[in-house]
């Protein structure tokens, strides 16, 4: 990564943050001196269906991971009601996580049947045999017949699982299939499967520090027409706590940045994948 972007300074220029291919991106999208539109979702088309969906999601890892509390499900359930009235869609999680699956159904069992759902979740098991049967309980967990995107959570014993999805998305009980990775691990094993299997999606760590997917992975994904989620935009809060203490560059304003959090997502849907 460019030095300027490895440690955060008093004053972040403008040039350092357009010396980023991403950041150029965004800014050349905007009218000169506008900004974004804060109740206009930012779209973007999955290249194999060509569903449309917001590029900013919801995760679930950690903070809907809150048991059984009905106070913080009902917290939850206002933070997906709020979510999905501003133009929010897909929702994200894993039965790694804990009982965020479970608080995500128990959430979406108490709003409108008409929310704008895309519901994203996850296999996560060793054995290939007890794919299935996980899936079916992440079905039941949600209250849904059909996921619009299963993954392979990390590339868990990948080959077996994917065989699963392949049959899950021919039987039309799931729309689309892909794998995913964290922290920036395995990238090698990653673009082999890109190259090679049949999948939509992508799910790989992305963010104003975490930058090695630029060089290989999201052209790649460009050329086999893959759609990419980017996991740990904020580096589960470090991002916050290493730039909290400095002031947002007066700059921001021109890309309809207001604090820290929009500017370390708008660095990464800038980016044309």
């Amino acid at each position: 990564m460019p030095e300027a972007m490895s440690k955060p300074r008093a004053t972040l220029t403008r040039r350092a943050f357009m010396a980023s291919t991403a950041a150029a991106a965004v800014v050349a999208a905007l009218p000169s001196g506008a900004a974004v539109a804060a109740d206009t979702p930012h779209l973007r088309r999955i290249p194999k269906t060509g569903v449309e969906i917001p590029a900013v999601g919801m995760g679930t890892w950690i903070t809907f991971n809150v048991g059984d509390d009905p106070q913080l499900r009902a917290e939850r359930a206002e933070v997906l009601r709020t979510f999905f009235a501003l133009g929010g869609s897909v929702v994200d999680s894993s039965p790694m996580y804990g009982s965020s699956e479970a608080v995500v159904g128990h959430c979406l069992a108490r709003l409108p049947d008409k929310v704008p759902l895309f519901s994203a979740t996850k296999v996560w098991t060793w054995l290939g045999m007890s794919g299935p049967g996980q899936i079916e309980e992440s079905r039941r967990l949600w209250g849904l017949d059909t996921f619009d995107l299963l993954q392979v959570h990390n590339l868990l014993s990948w080959e077996a699982h994917l065989e699963t999805l392949l049959e899950e998305r021919a039987a039309g009980r799931v729309r689309h299939i892909g794998v995913t990775t964290s922290h920036g691990r395995r990238h090698e094993e990653l673009e082999k499967i890109m190259r090679t299997q049949p999948i939509d999606c992508v799910q790989l760590t992305y963010n104003i520090l975490d930058r090695e997917a630029e060089r290989r992975l999201l052209p790649l994904a460009a050329d086999q027409g893959l759609a990419v989620i980017a996991n740990r935009p904020f580096r589960q809060k470090d991002l916050f706590h290493r730039f909290a203490a400095h002031p947002l560059p007066a700059w921001a304003a021109e890309i309809g940045c207001g604090n820290w959090a929009q500017f370390f997502l708008k660095f990464i849907i800038a980016h044309p994948r």
